[in-house]
C-alpha cells in the first residue's frame, strides 16, 4: 500500500487545503495517510520550512506549495493500477 505523507505546520491555510485534497482523493484511492508537523523537528523545518505543504508519496516529493486534486489523484490511481 502506498504511503502519502503531508508535511505541514499549525496555522497554515495551504496545509489545511492540502489535507482536504488528500481526503477527497482517499475516497477513491487506497493509500495510507500521515500528517507530519515539521515544527517537531529542526531537520524537517530546515528541509521543508519554505515549501509547505509538501506531499510525499513513497519517498518522492509529488507536490509542494499549492496542492491540486488532479495531480494527486492521477499519481495515486495510476500507481494502484499497476
Amino acid at each position: 500500500m502506498q504511503v502519502v505523507k503531508l508535511y505541514t505546520r499549525k496555522g497554515c491555510p495551504l496545509c489545511e487545503q492540502a489535507q482536504l485534497v488528500i481526503e477527497m482523493v482517499q475516497e477513491e484511492s487506497l493509500f495510507q495517510y500521515e500528517a507530519i508537523d515539521i515544527e517537531t523537528s529542526d531537520d524537517l523545518t530546515e528541509r521543508f520550512g519554505l515549501m509547505i505543504p509538501v506531499i510525499e508519496v513513497d519517498g518522492e516529493i509529488l507536490q509542494y506549495g499549492q496542492v491540486d486534486y488532479a495531480t494527486l489523484s492521477e499519481k495515486l490511481s495510476g500507481e494502484n493500477d499497476k
